[in-house]
């Protein structure tokens, strides 16, 4: 049995560093496969825990030159008493997955466990303590409600912050002394009188220096463990590039005899400025970072951090990590609910738009279940505890969408194969550059050469490329949870946003999946006294549409009778006797068995059929009473779902188990294009894989377990969050609504989102390919342009800064389909996502 190991990782820069972290840890033994995500600075790794564990996986991405971000708590363990109890609780916590170590000591009864906060929580660790038999103290020193990724991005983005302040502050006057006289009047006269130029060369080394060594050192470490490593990446470089402009113009001061005459020229200010301004990228890069989590942040925000709960008769306000379940929980007006669970008494109405993208919220009472997170709004209620911690429909959520993140579509698969093999390629062309500068460059060649191999080292930073699609994943996969859709998978946004065929399960998805009474006509006599006599039969009835019957008189106020007897007749319909009279209903050949004509009603019946209504028929005392017609009826939204997916150029197929006849009546009623009727449940799949033959992309969209290998085999699967745990399980994407019209807006979030990555990847290529033969002089032989280094360095900000913004648009998108129906309770009572 393998496990899943999420690890946050610190220090990547760009698409080489994401690489080479996946080579250290692909190549320990146990280790299936890993994913690393550049924006979300974590890997996600499957691994086998027979073979390795948590820790040698982290010693790995240090051993890379890179941080894992681990969390540590400490807290008291009471009822040890030996040493064998200090190993007992350490096996206990050692044995959770994603625990990098743990150190539990007998004489001051403290635990100390570093872990990953992205695999467990404080209460998960507290937990299995106590399942070992020991008690857990809470000590106010520890840092258990701290976040410890936003604590170190908070880190890093100050450590970036003062960096850059100090290299601005010493590179704005190194540009003044060596650029200043070039735009200033009368500055070189001023300079040359107060100081003889080589002082001036050495106040500029004495400038740079800090700069390149103090704020710009992150680069020479990082490229100098990536050289190591040869795995060779954007600090690289920068290393390669700001060293060679620092040390050419060091030596040119030190020692200007060993160069040819009229090349032993001072570059310290693009050392300094190179080093800042790509400090000045990191900073907002760091920054934007932050805010492409944002819907997960928010999500985690609904947490609750308290509940007040009832033990041994009082009303205690205890911290969330302690609500067991079982536990009676009292929610007042205006509150968070804390955990999930079922209504004891009480009613209110409560707004879950944050777990399913409705905005209107949902009445609540007795049996119905709430979930932890969503707000309550008017009333006050109690209810018992059903799903705490990670088991909450919330927490699961928040994992999924987490899950989804991290994950790589295939569009980003080629881009890492591309980016590994990238900086060696500019490395080459720029050792090229220099050679063929140096052989036919204009005089003095060297000043040239050196000029244009440092405008391509730099130029050529592989930033944009790594960012590309994860910032964009993230910021899709967590607006579509603030609208009610779930990616489950990265990849899944990709092959939903390429869909061209949509094949629908009909009941359940398209219909509401229980019938309901349609229609009521009577021969003659009163309506409501027919229709009360044969609620009360049908009543004794479990079957749906019997339930549907008696469920529609139960709507219109009627009290329904007694029954003094009661036969169900297989095949044929049911025989009652109620308040005196005998009463029969079913279909048309058990009318005939009974010898009770039916054609005054054969039209209507025809009608009924011809609308995918089942007709049934009632007969009162021997004589024909009514015509009834029952019907899964369409689901509020699927109509305007189908014909925007027309709009969208996306076909629609219907795949039921249902005659021909009732699938065509409500393909007709929905607008459907094909129909696939009379399907087994065991067929499904095999219908989805003929119609994938082609040039086919399918999403299957369905709700029930017989519609898990369907699912699977789509190339995208939809389950309706309504609808089974298996379903959902087996399913790419999840619409938490269950409504049809959630499928539009999922398709084009998905569409946006890959049109974003697509644009983000021609920016990060179009800029390499464009502005790389610029950086080695190809303009100058026409127009005598050759590429600053100060310039390269500065394009390198700007186009990791466009991908970023351009992927934060995504935060920005508007649903098509804004208002849905209220949700049901039953949605929430299926949506253990």
């Amino acid at each position: 049995m393998t496990e899943q190991l999420q690890l946050g990782i610190g220090g990547m820069t760009c698409a080489s560093c994401v690489g080479r972290v996946e080579r250290r840890l692909n190549k320990l033994d146990g280790v299936e496969h890993s994913d690393v995500n550049l924006a979300m600075e974590r890997a996600s790794i499957q691994f086998d825990p027979q073979r390795t564990d948590t820790e040698q996986i982290v010693a790995a991405v240090s051993a890379a030159g890179y941080e894992p971000m681990l969390a540590e708590i400490e807290f008291a363990v009471t009822g040890m008493t030996c040493a064998s109890c200090v190993q007992r609780v350490e096996r206990r916590i050692t044995g959770l997955n994603g625990v990098a170590g743990a150190e539990v000591n007998l004489a001051t009864e403290r635990a100390r466990v570093r872990y990953s906060p992205q695999q467990l929580t404080p209460a998960a660790i507290h937990a299995a303590v106590r399942g070992a038999g020991y008690g857990v103290v809470l000590l106010e020193s520890g840092d258990a409600g701290v976040d410890p990724e936003k604590r170190a991005r908070d880190a890093e983005i100050r450590a970036l912050r003062r960096d850059l302040e100090w290299a601005a502050g010493l590179s704005v006057p190194l540009v003044l002394i060596a650029m200043g006289p070039m735009f200033i009047p009368g500055l070189e006269q001023l300079m040359q009188s107060a100081a003889p130029k080589p002082a001036w060369h050495w106040l500029e080394f004495a400038l740079a220096t800090p700069v390149l060594f103090g704020s710009g050192r992150r680069f020479f470490l990082h490229g100098i463990s990536e050289v190591r490593a040869l795995s060779l990446g954007m600090s690289t470089l920068v290393m390669l590039g700001s060293s060679a402009a620092y040390f050419y113009s060091l030596t040119a001061l030190l020692f200007p005899g060993l160069f040819p005459e009229g090349t032993a020229h001072s570059y310290f200010e693009a050392a300094g400025v190179i080093v800042t301004l790509i400090l000045v990228g990191k900073y907002l890069e760091a920054a934007a970072k932050g805010k492409t989590s944002a819907a997960i942040k928010k999500l985690m925000q609904l947490q609750a951090k308290t509940a007040r709960v009832l033990r041994n008769g009082a009303e205690l306000e205890i911290p969330i990590a302690e609500v067991v379940a079982g536990d009676v929980i009292a929610v007042r007006p205006g509150e968070q609910i804390p955990v999930d669970g079922e209504v004891r008494d009480g009613q209110s109405w409560v707004d879950e738009s944050m777990i399913t993208g409705e905005p209107v919220p949902a009445a609540k009472a007795a049996g119905d279940e709430v979930v932890g997170g969503t707000i309550n709004k008017t009333g006050a209620f109690r209810f018992t505890a059903t799903r705490i911690g990670a088991a909450t429909v919330l927490a699961r959520i928040i994992k999924m969408v987490e899950e989804a993140q991290s994950g790589k579509p295939p569009i980003q698969q080629i881009a890492d194969r591309i980016a590994g093999i990238f900086v060696p390629i500019v490395l080459l062309l720029a050792v090229a550059t220099f050679v063929v500068w140096m052989f036919y460059g204009p005089s003095p060649q060297l000043n040239y050469a050196f000029v244009a191999a440092v405008s391509v080292l730099l130029i050529a930073c592989p930033c944009a490329m790594g960012l590309a699609t994860p910032t964009a994943i993230m910021v899709a996969t967590g607006r579509g949870a603030q609208m009610g859709t779930l990616f489950r998978k990265g990849a899944g946004l990709e092959t939903l946003a390429r869909t061209n065929l949509v094949v629908l399960d009909k009941t359940g998805t398209i219909t509401r999946g229980t019938p309901e009474l349609t229609d009521f006509y009577v021969g003659a006599g009163d309506e409501d006294a027919a229709l009360a006599l044969i609620a009360a039969a049908e009543n004794n009835s479990e079957h749906p549409i019997a339930q549907a019957i008696a469920a529609a008189a139960r709507e219109r106020g009627m009290e329904l009778a007694g029954v003094e007897s009661f036969e169900a007749l297989p095949g044929f319909g049911i025989e009652a006797q109620v308040a005196g009279h005998r009463v029969q209903v079913g279909a048309d050949r058990y009318m005939e068995k009974l010898g009770i004509a039916i054609a005054g009603f054969a039209e209507r019946a025809q009608a009924l059929a011809d609308q995918a209504r089942t007709p049934l028929y009632a007969a009162i005392d021997g004589r024909l009473a009514a015509l009834i017609g029952v019907a899964d009826p369409i689901k509020a939204g699927s109509r305007e779902a189908i014909a925007a997916l027309a709009e969208l150029g996306i076909a629609s197929v219907m795949v039921t188990g249902d005659n021909q006849r009732t699938a065509q009546a409500v393909a007709r009623d929905t607008g459907i294009d094909q129909v696939l009727a009379e399907v087994l449940p065991a067929d499904k799949a095999d219908a989805v894989k003929r119609l994938q033959q082609g040039t086919s992309r399918v999403a299957f969209v369905g709700d029930g377990i017989n519609d898990a290998p369907a699912l699977a085999q789509a190339d995208t699967g939809v389950a309706i969050g309504t609808g089974t745990d298996i379903a959902i399980e087996a399913a790419d994407v999840i619409l938490m609504s269950g409504d049809l019209r959630g499928l539009v807006n999922a398709i084009s979030l998905a569409r946006r989102a890959l049109r974003i990555i697509r644009l983000n990847f021609f920016w990060a290529y179009a800029y390499n390919a464009a502005l790389i033969p610029v950086a080695a002089g190809a303009l100058y032989p026409l127009f005598g342009i050759l590429l600053n280094p100060v310039l390269a360095a500065g394009a390198i900000s700007l186009s990791s800064i466009f991908v970023l913004s351009n992927s934060l648009r995504l935060r920005s998108f508007k649903a098509r389909f804004v208002e849905a129906p209220r949700q049901s309770v039953e949605t929430l009572k299926a949506a253990r996502v």
